[in-house]
């Protein structure tokens, strides 16, 4: 797998398809702050978008959609001087899947959110803006209206499983939404590093084979540079080195892995390239600050 699907895969990245919502005349809608992702992407008409924290507001149009990665409040309005309404009444009276706001309907979107594991933040989120706003001029972002679109369909019939079938759309919007903040530049971590044409060769030959004894050497072979190049760039771009990026995929991979409960500490050792268990601990409790044995007694209390 590719370093995007395998942390993708690794977060759990789930959706959930939430009320539409529908308004005209002067309105303002002020949301509290997600507990995951949130998203809407705009049917009709146009509004602002003002997240806390973030200086200027965000103009929606006709096909936009964007991507909240933060846990902050924010308003959606046709007009930012009007007092804002709480939303969670609005989509409590919501009626066929529609929340109202204002008089009319001249604005419709269409929403939800991604939920992820506990280390959904620091893996994925924290590498984020808190806002990725993807305008509807935006050649690339035709899949992301597309799905969109569909999105919408699927709400609106009674087919079976369409709202299965509209999660499952959620998780491709946010998988190209990605690909686009990707394309614009992402100024750090390991995200900047996929779009990096030195840093993704070392992190996809890592990630296609987490367990293998990697050196610095070997990962400068598969991205054609010298060693010292790959060691100075990968850390320009990904904040740390290639074989310390590679314990923290291994200790990553461990925790999934104890978390679930699959298999023997030992055998987790094993696949995760650690010649033994006590090798693992050693590297695990430097990462976390926790043993191995520590980390799944906590997993087990907590379940």
């Amino acid at each position: 797998m590719d370093p995007l699907t395998d942390v993708l895969a690794l977060v759990g990245a789930s959706s959930r398809i939430s009320a539409a919502l529908a308004a005209g005349g002067r309105w303002s809608v002020r949301f509290a702050p997600p507990a995951g992702v949130k998203f809407n992407a705009v049917r009709r008409g146009g509004c602002l978008l003002r997240v806390d924290g973030v200086p200027e507001p965000v103009t929606l149009a006709e096909g936009d959609c964007y991507l909240l990665t933060q846990p902050l409040g924010f308003t959606l309005a046709g007009d930012l001087d009007t007092a804002p309404e709480p939303a969670e009444p609005l989509f409590r009276a919501a009626v066929d899947g529609v929340a109202r706001a204002g008089t009319g309907d001249d604005v419709f979107l269409v929403g939800g959110a991604f939920s992820f594991t506990e280390r959904g933040r620091d893996l994925l989120l924290d590498a984020l803006p808190p806002v990725i706003h993807v305008p509807a001029a935006t050649p690339a972002a035709a899949t992301v209206r597309w799905a969109v679109a569909e999105i919408d369909a699927e709400l609106r019939t009674s087919a079976p499983a369409a709202g299965l079938v509209a999660e499952h759309l959620a998780l491709v919007m946010l998988i190209r939404i990605l690909r686009l903040h990707l394309d614009r530049g992402a100024t750090s971590g390991w995200l900047a590093g996929l779009a990096d044409p030195v840093v993704a060769p070392a992190l996809r030959a890592m990630h296609a084979e987490p367990a293998h004894p990697w050196t610095v050497a070997e990962l400068a072979r598969a991205a054609a540079v010298s060693r010292s190049t790959l060691a100075a760039r990968f850390k320009q771009v990904v904040g740390r080195g290639p074989l310390d990026y590679l314990t923290g995929w291994r200790i990553e991979l461990a925790a999934d892995r104890i978390r679930r409960g699959d298999g023997t500490l030992a055998g987790i050792a094993r696949e995760v390239g650690y010649g033994s268990e006590s090798a693992l601990s050693v590297a695990f409790k430097r990462t976390t600050g926790r043993s191995p044995r520590d980390y799944r007694a906590s997993v087990a209390r907590s379940a």
